[in-house]
């Protein structure tokens, strides 16, 4: 074990990343046996996985970077959905461009990023206090803009804004994914190799020791929680596009799955430890997991069950490994 620890390409990737690597490949395999027609509609579940993987990934990157804070954000399910309604209604009511729909549903992802990051940073509110106050009130307001009714985007057929499904597929092509893989890049390049980043890394290691080294902790905290919900925003447009409908009062259970994928990945809940690559693999095998679910003919609630056992094995995992290393 130790030799393969050693292996240049393993250290280079880590090895706790390659070990989800063999997971989800294992995952896979495994629903190829178990599953009856499961590997000759192999085709059609890889791209019901990609398709989950389009928004739910968005929403892990950005929780990424409040949990290295050392914080948490319970909204971002709701704050998507709420984005999506808000922009879907500017489109279907008020007859918008969509263009500018989509604009309007990140700018909304963007101002409860503000908000969440203003209060948490600025105001001293804890994480877990203002984030479960704007979960509810994201979907107040997207309730409430859209007078409860849900809201409907353009298919791939509609002749004047059908290119809009080509932000997830073009001819086929998951062009959703290209897009996934490049916000990644941008975020591993901003968590790692900007002043920012490290800074909101150290957060999460000793918030203490970084503020009385002279930084301003707070414009880091809040730009971790501005990310946080540019991302949100993001997601919403990504959700739309591939399943064009979007209905008041529900995001919740993408929360658990955002954050299981993203400390199944490698990031402490704790803080100070954070892994964009390990984040992307985590979201593959939570996106996998539940098509996997789906297709054996269980219901969401077999999924939300089993995402709950990966948090808390995940989390049991970071504290045990943190305990050995003190």
């Amino acid at each position: 074990m130790e030799k393969f620890k050693q292996n240049p390409v393993v250290r280079k990737i880590g090895f706790n990343r390659v070990i989800l690597i063999g997971v989800l490949i294992l995952m896979y395999l495994v629903f190829c046996v178990a599953i009856k027609g499961f590997a000759a509609a192999g085709m059609n579940h890889f791209m019901n996985t990609l398709n989950y993987v389009y928004f739910l990934g968005f929403l892990s990157l950005g929780v990424t970077f409040s949990i290295a804070t050392g914080g948490i954000d319970f909204s971002i399910g709701p704050v998507m959905f709420c984005c999506a309604l808000i922009g879907g209604y500017c489109f279907n009511s008020y007859k918008m461009p969509l263009g500018t729909s989509i604009v309007i549903i990140i700018l909304v992802g963007l101002i409860f990023g503000i908000f969440n990051g203003y209060m948490i940073a600025y105001q001293s509110i804890p994480p877990f206090i203002i984030s479960m106050a704007s979960m509810n009130i994201a979907k107040g307001v997207g309730a409430v803009f859209t007078h409860v009714n849900s809201q409907s985007f353009p298919l791939s057929s509609d002749p004047v804004n059908g290119w809009f499904s080509n932000i997830v597929s073009y001819k086929g092509f998951p062009t959703g994914f290209v897009l996934f893989l490049l916000a990644a890049i941008i975020c591993g390049i901003i968590m790692y190799n900007t002043r920012a980043g490290r800074y909101i890394l150290c957060l999460g290691s000793n918030e203490e020791a970084v503020r009385l080294s002279g930084v301003n902790t707070r414009k880091y905290k809040m730009i971790a929680y501005v990310i946080c919900g540019l991302m949100a925003g993001i997601a919403a447009v990504f959700f739309v596009a591939t399943y064009t409908t979007v209905q008041p009062g529900y995001g919740d259970q993408y929360n658990n799955e955002a954050i299981a994928g993203c400390v199944m990945g490698g990031t402490s809940m704790t803080g100070g430890i954070a892994s964009i690559l390990g984040t992307v693999i985590g979201v593959f095998i939570i996106s996998l997991l539940q098509e996997g679910i789906l297709a054996a003919g269980f219901g969401k609630d077999i999924q939300l069950v089993v995402t709950g056992i990966i948090v808390i094995v995940a989390v049991y995992a970071d504290v045990t490994a943190r305990r050995r290393k003190n």
